[in-house]
């Protein structure tokens, strides 16, 4: 006799426990990874810090970084490790969670999601037209930037050996990605 697959919906993720563990349900999947590591927070504070000062300069939106739910759909709701939403769709912003795709999606890899980033965000993010997508890699001091064309992503830079990235979403911002990593 085959069973039903179980879906998993947002109602369902409301109930979770909070016991410091990364819940993210994916096509009705649920994923959990444990709390990051100091070098991946440390990472995050300085994109934050570096993209709040960005967007407040150039009154382009807002940042925001996890834990904060993103709700693409009742069965897919992610916890990226960094959002910017723009100001024209400051709207998608609730009180309780983003309700829809952000302009920005930034994951910091770490070993415990580096395959879900790479793969079930990675596809998922497209899907739902999350139109720029990072993969910051602190350890390997990486930035990958994608950008959505059509329903799927193209690479738009890999930086490794040249410290300076630009996103097509701000051309004028430069940062130095070995910051990253310290």
């Amino acid at each position: 006799m085959a069973r039903d697959k179980l879906v998993l919906t947002y109602q369902d993720y409301l109930r979770m426990p909070d016991d410091r563990n990364r819940r993210e349900i994916l096509g009705g999947d649920l994923y959990v990874t444990p709390a990051p590591n100091p070098r991946h927070q440390r990472a995050i504070v300085r994109l934050v810090m570096l993209l709040e000062d960005y967007l407040a300069a150039h009154r382009l939106g807002r940042v925001y970084p996890s834990p904060l739910d993103v709700v693409l759909s009742d069965v897919d709701v992610v916890q990226p490790d960094l959002v910017v939403v723009t100001a024209d769709r400051l709207h998608i912003v609730t009180p309780t969670a983003i309700q829809g795709a952000p302009d920005l999606v930034v994951e910091v890899l770490s070993p415990s999601t580096a395959p879900v980033d790479r793969g079930p965000k990675f596809e998922t993010y497209a899907r739902f037209g999350v139109p720029e997508y990072w993969i910051v890699d602190p350890e390997a001091r990486t930035l990958e930037i994608y950008r959505l064309a059509g329903d799927a992503y193209r690479s738009v830079q890999a930086t490794g050996a040249a410290p300076q990235p630009s996103s097509p979403l701000f051309p004028d911002l430069a940062f130095n990605l070995h910051s990253l990593g310290d």
